[in-house]
């Protein structure tokens, strides 16, 4: 389903337009990172570092659905904000454990997931970009 584990180090700028207000110099986050549905505040500007990385993330729904669903739809998606300590979100909550991966879900509307967490890396949590918006 996901990918393993692994080191991830930044990557070039996403793509696409717009997308280069979205990074400063040093690879990090120039805008603040919101939920895209109910506009909470998931991160402050410079709290994360750019990274490309492939993780397939289920289709974004509440929390009890996410939970109940067995072979959920979803999306391979490759640009994400990688946030190295946990205490750094201003806003998320996390699933259950699904194998050893806890999806990152709005903590105010519970919609996710957002983002991806493996439990064996303890310092890489990964929200992706496409299921964001960002002030």
């Amino acid at each position: 389903m996901a990918a393993p584990c692994a080191e991830m180090e930044p990557a070039a700028a996403p793509r696409g337009p717009g997308a280069g207000e979205l990074v400063c110099a040093r690879g990090r986050n120039r805008k603040a990172v919101l939920c895209q549905r109910c506009g909470s505040r998931v991160l402050l500007p410079g709290a994360a570092t750019f990274a490309r990385r492939e993780l397939f993330l289920p289709s974004m729904k509440k929390k009890t659905a996410l939970l109940a669903s067995n072979s959920p739809d979803g999306d391979v998606l490759q640009d994400h904000w990688l946030v190295d300590d946990m205490f750094s979100f201003e806003n998320i909550g996390f699933t259950k454990d699904v194998g050893n991966v806890k999806f990152l879900i709005c903590a105010d509307c519970e919609i996710g997931p957002i983002g991806w967490h493996c439990l064996d890396d303890k310092k890489s949590f990964y929200v992706a970009l496409d299921r964001v918006s960002h002030e």
